[in-house]
């Protein structure tokens, strides 16, 4: 059963909130994270991504960076832009997207449950990602962002929530990229109590969004286990900062792919070689959007296409073969444009279906890319199905609006 407990965090005073939040640390590339840093001193890019402080040939994996990270976050602290709690608490955070609210509540997952596959992932993680955040949490001794996470929904837990959002808003901004971030601190002891006690009886979280985060933060805390003689199992180390959705309320979006080119085949070559696998059909000019699972969209030569996969393509009893980018992978990737690795092949590409299918469309035919893919997205019981079976998703499989927001709270190991 999952260990979820209140924690003492540090938060921005509410006039400075908006200025501070940032978006996480992995959505920026460093001169992105500059400019949207810009002059703004309260930024906490500039603690989860510091070497927008520093000269632009730095290695971005050196010594000096988590310095910068560690030096920062001191400052935001000494200077007032965090403030820690008083007391341990859970928080309730949710973001609006369009006419859409999600509920989460934040609090500290069990390093042990990591451990244990109480908390299921269905990604693998890349060891030099892993150790930049590693070093990172090591060196400033802090959960600086949250990680996201999934849980089968409660229905007592949805009440507390619902009882806490009547209160008072500690923080309530839309930030720039559109999307709206609301705050309430879980002050009543009795809700605090419940809470902790509604999620022991949870089976398993389920990792949604933020992978390396969470094997950082989880091999932190058993590396500090380790190195402490006196180790009793209660130190805040043995903790991480979460934040976990009901399931239901929760929406993945697509993941969409776009190649280079067609592997020497010629348009109608390439097309020839997709009947065995697919119904193919040119919709024109009119964009095509996938309305339902096994079903895809193309984008060639300035004509969208729809494909729909025939039935050998895919076994809907298999948690894997049933999604459609093993679908994509196996009978057009691989077998047709010869991309046999999705992690380090150079000619295929990712675009977030936040982009809309105009990406896909600006990408074919500014002459960068050949050809574009759209896929329906992945629903959470897939997602969930595979990281119950053991499974591994194939990479860029699933994409999550909106994107928590860093700084709004930090959770530190002492």
């Amino acid at each position: 059963m999952a260990i979820f407990k209140p924690f003492q965090g540090y938060r921005p005073p509410q006039e400075i909130v908006k200025d501070l939040a940032s978006r996480p640390y992995d959505v920026l590339d460093s001169e992105e994270a500059r400019q949207e840093a810009g002059d703004n001193p309260y930024c906490f890019l500039r603690v989860v991504k510091p070497e927008i402080e520093l000269p632009k040939d730095i290695n971005l994996y050196s010594q000096e960076v988590y310095d910068k990270a560690r030096s920062n976050f001191q400052k935001f602290i000494e200077k007032g832009y965090l403030v820690q709690d008083k007391k341990r608490h859970f928080y309730v955070y949710a973001q609006t997207w369009g006419k859409k609210t999600q509920y989460g509540i934040v609090g500290c997952a069990g390093v042990k449950d990591y451990e244990n596959e109480i908390i299921k992932k269905h990604e693998l993680t890349r060891p030099d990602k892993e150790e930049d955040r590693m070093n990172h949490v090591r060196v400033t001794n802090a959960n600086a962002e949250p990680v996201f996470f999934t849980y089968p929904q409660v229905d007592e837990i949805d009440q507390i929530v619902s009882e806490v959002v009547k209160g008072n808003q500690v923080y309530d901004f839309i930030a720039d990229d559109g999307f709206g971030h609301h705050f309430w601190v879980v002050e009543q002891d009795d809700q605090i109590e419940k809470l902790e006690k509604l999620f022991a009886d949870v089976p398993y979280l389920y990792v949604a969004d933020g992978h390396h985060r969470t094997a950082a933060a989880a091999l932190v805390g058993k590396e500090k286990k380790e190195k402490n003689p006196n180790h009793t199992g209660d130190e805040e180390y043995n903790l991480f900062m979460a934040v976990v959705f009901p399931d239901n309320q929760l929406t993945i979006i697509d993941y969409n792919r776009v190649v280079k080119d067609l592997n020497g085949l010629s348009k109608e070559e390439f097309l020839k070689k997709l009947e065995p696998h697919f119904e193919v059909e040119e919709k024109g000019q009119q964009e095509f959007k996938p309305e339902k699972i096994h079903t895809f969209g193309m984008y060639l030569d300035g004509k969208w296409y729809s494909m729909k996969a025939k039935d050998h393509t895919y076994d809907d009893n298999d948690p894997i073969g049933v999604l459609d980018v093993t679908i994509l992978s196996s009978y057009v990737l691989d077998e047709i444009l010869g991309i046999k690795n999705l992690r380090t092949d150079k000619r295929i590409d990712f675009v977030g279906g936040i982009r809309g299918l105009g990406e896909l469309k600006r990408r074919v035919d500014s002459g960068e890319m050949q050809v574009a893919f759209a896929l329906y997205p992945v629903s959470m019981k897939q997602l969930m199905d595979i990281a119950d079976t053991g499974n591994i998703m194939p990479p860029k499989t699933t994409w999550f609006e909106p994107k928590l927001r860093s700084g709004l709270v930090v959770h530190t190991l002492d």
